[in-house]
């Protein structure tokens, strides 16, 4: 059941709103009339004159420099085979999406109808003047390896078949680790390659430049084990003949072997076969999605095993995310004429050499551990980790510069290191490591709202994807009418009606009852109000039969919020509840509050709703810089709010020193790091921006958000309720699917947080 909702979601995903997942935007201003005609016609000659007298000069005035083509002629597609361009460019757009987030690079995907050699070759020559790299992508086996060569040596700029170099160079980098945690050396391991595709033949090359000896390596393909006496081989397989006597078969060749390297079919390796290896064996089972044998199977055959695999759901993930981008970003920063070998083993060498650093904080959140380290279980970094782009880029561009491939050259390495951070920031990198880490340590989330589609078809996705456990109420009919009218499957989902007898209403109504009883509650009335499905929601979490609530989709805030209040309560030492938003915009993450709960705060107010923020903002691995906004600048205009919010900060400054906070200030000084250094540069903000705004009252702060929102196109997540016990989060009246699973996300990593 979950197959056809899911393929239905995926669809949905590409084709809602603007279709496709990539768009051009404009970098420069285009809002006058001065403005386009500096863009176009009659400014756009002046550059286009310099660049005829000087050609590198593209460079300088163009996109060149920071554009990749990603181009396939769809023959060889992901696991989908030879399906033609046009169906190609669903994944090439992904390619370039990838591309973008990771390492801010721009792409142009181009799928181009050539069949043969020369066809395409001709075609992508002839682009050179547009790009400033070539990613080729998902072309047939041996075709590719002829294209990629006669490209290589016949244009200037960047060209690489990542489909064979990258999946060669991060498991490159996990055999260096693997080898040295398994005390074994590169140049005596016996290696086993079980396929000889373009990614075989590419990881085997890079594992003799690592230092694996030929006369210790064999090959299969789907025909057997390849020999120079066999007649249906091309010359880049034949390279990787064997002519032992005593191998014939898979069984055979893995006994005593060290390493088994997968890139073929699943489950054609056996337990009997990793029992037969060498002793602290090491195993790669890269095909995708079924390894060549289950991991946990693997794991479980013997105790000195070292397992990697291509699924992002095992230890030691061979994904291709940890070095094209970086390795791209790297040779376009130098203007290399090519990524040559030297740039490949830089890649290798650089990744390998991350996974024995400490981990950094952000990394072990985003998984959701405290003690990530070089190991069996971590060989190789994650793809979250922020380091890979200053690693592995400066290590390719450096390799670039020293081999004589750079058109550039770096001579400031440190401020170049500094480039790259500033260049991808954060941003929705925070989304996606706080996904993760909910995936680590799944929590029950109850839906008040469960008769309703939005909440039903996020609950599904959650599920599936291993975020939350959901339980629901409602009507029971009526959910389970909407789940089949839609298709949605949840399993045997809990699913509770308030308003029918139900289990620990006794219970449920006794607490409430004794704690209400002297505002004006009997206990008939408890009884009563536990009909009210946040009321039963919030008892849940109060009694630990659900680790957090999520509600508000079609009621107001206060119906939603106060139940929590009234029997969960909040948490020690907090004085009142404050709701935050946290907007994913271009510049990275930005944190706004109070936006929803308090309606005009007095000065004490907001000293305790940016205590309360500020340590939340924290949470989520970021240090805090506040500003308390206002229409004044330190004094500029008197009035009861520049007054109350300087007051504040005051007494902030005094109270809480080590809080990073100033006011009262403009919003657009808070947010311009320059404007604010020029006019008050003794600030305790200045030399960045602030990352979390504190409004003086709940209109103004409402209304930043909704304004950013439509018109500054930032993602909004939340309203985030802080200062309870326990974990309660309330909607936007009327949230999408995707804003109700952030905010899920969210309410997880914050049950996570609680539960210490």
């Amino acid at each position: 059941m979950n197959k056809p909702n899911r393929n239905q979601d995926a669809l949905n995903y590409h084709s809602k709103g603007r279709p496709g997942k990539i768009q051009v935007v404009p970098t420069k201003p285009t809002n006058s009339q001065r403005d386009l005609s500096m863009a176009y016609s009659p400014g756009v000659a002046e550059p286009c004159l310099r660049i005829a007298d000087n050609v590198d000069d593209v460079y300088k005035y163009t996109a060149k420099g920071n554009l990749v083509g990603v181009i396939s002629n769809g023959t060889a597609v992901l696991g989908l085979g030879n399906i033609g361009p046009e169906a190609s460019k669903p994944v090439m757009e992904g390619k370039g999406l990838l591309f973008k987030i990771y390492a801010d690079i721009d792409v142009f995907d181009l799928e181009v109808n050539a069949k043969t050699i020369d066809e395409f070759v001709n075609i992508v020559k002839a682009l050179e003047p547009t790009f400033g790299g070539i990613n080729l992508e998902d072309i047939s086996a041996p075709t590719c390896f002829e294209i990629e060569r006669r490209l290589k040596a016949e244009m200037k700029i960047p060209v690489m078949h990542d489909d064979q170099h990258g999946t060669a160079i991060i498991s490159g980098a996990a055999l260096i680790n693997a080898c040295e945690i398994q005390g074994k050396k590169l140049d005596k391991i016996k290696l086993v390659v079980n396929g000889a595709g373009a990614a075989a033949v590419s990881c085997s090359k890079m594992y003799l430049a690592l230092g694996v000896k030929k006369e210790n390596m064999v090959m299969f393909d789907i025909n057997g084990l390849i020999t120079p006496e066999r007649t249906d081989l091309d010359e880049m397989r034949l390279q990787f003949a064997t002519t032992r006597k005593d191998v014939k078969t898979l069984l055979e060749a893995m006994k005593n072997a060290d390493v088994f390297v997968g890139l073929s079919a699943g489950n054609v390796v056996t337990v009997e076969m990793l029992l037969a290896m060498a002793k602290n064996p090491v195993v790669f089972a890269m095909a995708n999605p079924t390894p060549e044998i289950a991991y946990d199977l693997a794991i479980n055959s013997r105790k000195d095993i070292i397992v990697a695999t291509g699924r992002s759901d095992f230890p030691n993930q061979v994904n291709n995310v940890l070095g094209f981008p970086y390795i791209f970003r790297g040779a376009l920063d130098v203007r290399a004429t090519a990524i040559n070998e030297p740039m490949k083993i830089a890649a290798v060498k650089a990744i390998a050499g991350m996974a024995k650093k400490p981990i950094p904080e952000a990394v072990n959140l985003a998984y959701n551990t405290t003690n990530l380290k070089f190991g069996r279980d971590y060989i190789i970094p994650k793809p979250m980790d922020p380091r890979l782009i200053t690693e592995v880029s400066s290590a390719v561009a450096r390799a670039a510069v020293e081999s004589g491939v750079a058109r550039k050259v770096i001579t400031d390495w440190d401020a170049y290191t500094e480039e790259l951070r500033v260049r991808v920031g954060i941003d929705d990198r925070l989304l996606r490591n706080l996904t993760n880490k909910a995936k680590q340590n799944p929590k029950r989330i109850v839906f008040a709202e469960a008769d309703t589609y939005k909440i039903l078809r996020a609950a599904q996705i959650v599920k599936e994807e291993g975020i939350a456990t959901p339980i629901l109420l409602g009507n029971i009919q009526k959910i389970k009418q909407i789940m089949k009218e839609y298709d949605i499957d949840l399993g045997d989902v809990h699913i509770i009606d308030p308003k029918e007898p139900c289990e620990h209403i006794d219970e449920y109504a006794d607490y409430l009852y004794n704690k209400r009883q002297r505002r004006g509650i009997t206990l008939f009335e408890s009884r009563k109000l536990l009909s009210d499905r946040n009321y039963y929601g919030a008892c849940m979490v109060q009694f630990g039969e659900a680790d957090a609530l999520i509600s508000g989709l079609t009621k107001d805030y206060v119906t939603t919020i106060k139940p929590a209040l009234q029997i969960i309560g909040t948490e020690p030492g907090v004085k009142r509840v404050a709701g935050m938003y946290m907007m994913i915009t271009k510049k990275g993450p930005v944190f706004f509050g109070d936006t929803t709960v308090n309606v005009d705060p007095t000065t004490e107010d907001l000293v305790d709703i940016t205590v309360l923020i500020e340590h939340s903002v924290r949470q989520f691995n970021i240090n805090p810089r506040v500003a308390i906004l206002s229409y004044s600048n330190f004094g500029s205009n008197d009035g009861i709010i520049p007054e109350k919010t300087r007051e504040a900060v005051r007494i902030l400054h005094e109270k809480y020193p080590t809080i990073v906070v100033d006011g009262d200030m403009q919003a657009n000084f808070a947010l311009n790091a320059d404007l604010l250094a020029d006019n008050f540069p003794f600030s305790t903000l200045i030399g960045r921006p602030a990352n979390t705004l504190i409004f003086p009252n709940l209109e103004s702060g409402n209304i930043a958000y909704k304004l950013l929102q439509e018109m500054g196109g930032a993602e909004a997540v939340g309203p985030i309720l802080l200062g309870l016990k326990k974990p309660v989060h309330v909607l936007q009246l009327g949230s999408s699917v995707r804003e109700i699973v952030n905010m899920i996300t969210i309410a997880v990593v914050d049950a996570q947080e609680k539960a210490g």
